[in-house]
């Protein structure tokens, strides 16, 4: 069928797949990202969706906000088998020989799961797509180094110079990838956000007298969000009248460095873990807080920013992520990721009163709707018409 712009558009019966090692809820922000962005496609750009992971036998995934999107998990109780991504493979086999598969988006890198997606493509000549997901950043790659150089030399290289597009998330992400040596195309699409609709209560009326007010802290506990450097910063000032509260799930036994600090310190009226937020209690979380930090040592976007903004906080994050637009926006701190500069910087945003912070977070508010999934997903359509030859090169489209 012939679009209006003369480009040949994508066969109804014809899917893009999008593959993911794994949709556990505590896997990290990339799936609740893949569900997003799956989502979105199917919902504002009408394109038939299959979304392939594996998972343990009555584990938990990340759900769907739509049933547009066709979700296949491929289900083990080996998880020896899913290490190697057996379950994966097999389903995804029977996906390839049973449907018409147009495009093949590969999201992540270095499980066994990714590669088989890869080879797929290769196998039945299907374009592939890979979003690394900031795995090829250099924090990244030096974590467990060892593992990812022999995965780089037996697979993991080939399996990305096969793309036929790269995305990244950002100009940060785009010119790492390119010192790695990839040459390819490359589409720079950030990751998106749902905006929420705010209760007038918590954003509009001043906070009342005499309330604690709050600092949060909401991803992963993982070294390479900085936590420590947080904890150590949040020591040097000490500050009345506010209190830090961490959420997210622990990840390597991490949380325990973490809360030993906040004993070391003497920190515990004014450091609270919450544990793992999700769902509403999310959205409440963010709109009680007068301040959002993310410390982190390396992000390719850092979607907890983007749902800060949009619940209207201001937010504190390092050069280690691609926010530099804070500064521009005027809603929040863009610093180094050192203990120092955290110290100053806070010291800096909690001697502000509620009104300055309130309205550096409406700032913001209208800064994240730039993220609103419907455009993400435009992007993103536009990025797979060109790679089809079924329409021109998007803007968010580099090649040199």
């Amino acid at each position: 069928m012939l679009r209006p712009d003369g480009y040949r558009s994508m066969a109804d019966d014809v899917a893009v797949l999008h593959v993911v090692a794994g949709l556990h809820p505590r896997s990290g922000g990339t799936s609740r990202v893949v569900v997003d962005i799956t989502d979105a496609l199917a919902k504002h750009c009408h394109i038939g969706i299959i979304l392939l992971t594996q998972s343990r036998v009555n584990d938990e995934t990340v759900a769907s906000a739509t049933a547009e999107v066709r979700r296949v998990v491929a289900a083990s109780r080996s998880g020896l088998a899913m290490t190697f991504g057996l379950p994966f493979r097999d389903t995804l086999n029977r996906i390839m020989s049973a449907d018409r598969i147009g495009l093949i988006h590969n999201h992540g890198l270095w499980h066994p799961a990714n590669h088989w997606a890869a080879s797929a493509g290769r196998r039945y000549d299907v374009p592939l797509i890979v979003e690394p997901h900031g795995m090829l950043e250099p924090w990244a790659l030096h974590h467990k180094a060892w593992k990812k150089r022999i995965a780089m030399a037996l697979f993991q290289r080939l399996d990305l110079e096969a793309a036929k597009l790269l995305i990244a998330t950002s100009i940060v992400e785009y010119r790492n990838l390119r010192k790695l040596g990839f040459r390819q195309p490359i589409a720079i699409i950030p990751h998106g956000v749902v905006m929420p609709s705010l209760s007038a209560p918590d954003v509009a009326m001043p906070a009342p007298l005499g309330r604690e007010r709050i600092a949060l802290f909401l991803s992963r506990v993982h070294p390479k969000k900085g936590l420590l450097n947080l904890v150590n910063a949040w020591a040097n000032l000490a500050p009345r009248g506010w209190k830090l509260r961490i959420g997210g799930p622990d990840e390597s036994g991490h949380l325990e460095d973490v809360m030993r600090a906040v004993q070391e310190f003497g920190l515990g009226d004014s450091v609270e873990y919450m544990g793992e937020v999700e769902g509403v209690r999310k959205s409440v979380v963010y709109q009680r807080a007068d301040l959002f930090v993310l410390p982190s040592f390396s992000e390719n976007f850092g979607v907890v920013v983007a749902e800060a903004l949009a619940h209207g906080v201001p937010v504190i994050t390092t050069r280690a992520t691609p926010w530099e637009g804070l500064l521009d926006h005027g809603c929040g701190w863009w610093i180094e990721p050192t203990i120092d500069a955290l110290t100053e910087t806070l010291r800096e945003a909690l001697d502000k009163d509620a009104v300055d912070l309130r309205a550096m977070g409406e700032r913001g508010r209208a800064y994240a709707a730039e993220f609103d999934w419907s455009h993400i997903a435009q992007q993103t359509q536009d990025a797979y018409s060109w790679v089809l030859a079924q329409g021109p090169k998007p803007e968010c489209v580099v090649l040199d």
